[in-house]
């Protein structure tokens, strides 16, 4: 690979020129998935698909990038799965009223994106449905 584009050369030139010769030196031949289809190259694709992809690939903690409204959603609607790793009564009932802290403070401070829809999660029932699920 050349260190700059020559002078008078585009760069969709200079850049074909280099797989062109990278394609003759052969340093393409024997990579992993040679031969093989490029998952989801028929998937319709949108703006952000990428992006998704992106944080997929570096198991990026999806609720750190999002808004405050979305990742309590998001934490709302993955409390089941969370519940289930946790041993005893007591651990349940402070995740569940930790969350309902957060949710309540972001209702009280000023909307920044999308408004928080979530309402707090009922700490009894929440508790009774784990005990349940735990027997």
């Amino acid at each position: 690979m050349t260190g700059r584009k020559p002078p008078g050369v585009s760069f969709p030139d200079w850049v074909e020129r280099q797989i062109q010769d990278a394609e003759r030196r052969g340093a393409f031949r024997d990579l992993p998935g040679a031969g093989k289809p490029i998952p989801g190259i028929d998937r319709p694709r949108g703006d952000l698909d990428w992006v998704a992809d992106y944080l997929r690939r570096e198991n990026v903690d999806v609720a750190a990038v999002l808004p405050p409204a979305l990742a309590l959603a998001k934490e709302v609607e993955d409390l089941p799965r969370t519940l289930l790793t946790l041993r005893s009564e007591r651990d349940v009932r402070e995740t569940v009223e930790d969350l309902n802290r957060r949710i309540a403070a972001a209702q009280r401070a000023p909307q920044d994106g999308p408004v928080v829809r979530v309402r707090p999660v009922d700490v009894e029932r929440t508790v009774a449905e784990w005990a349940q699920a735990a027997r």
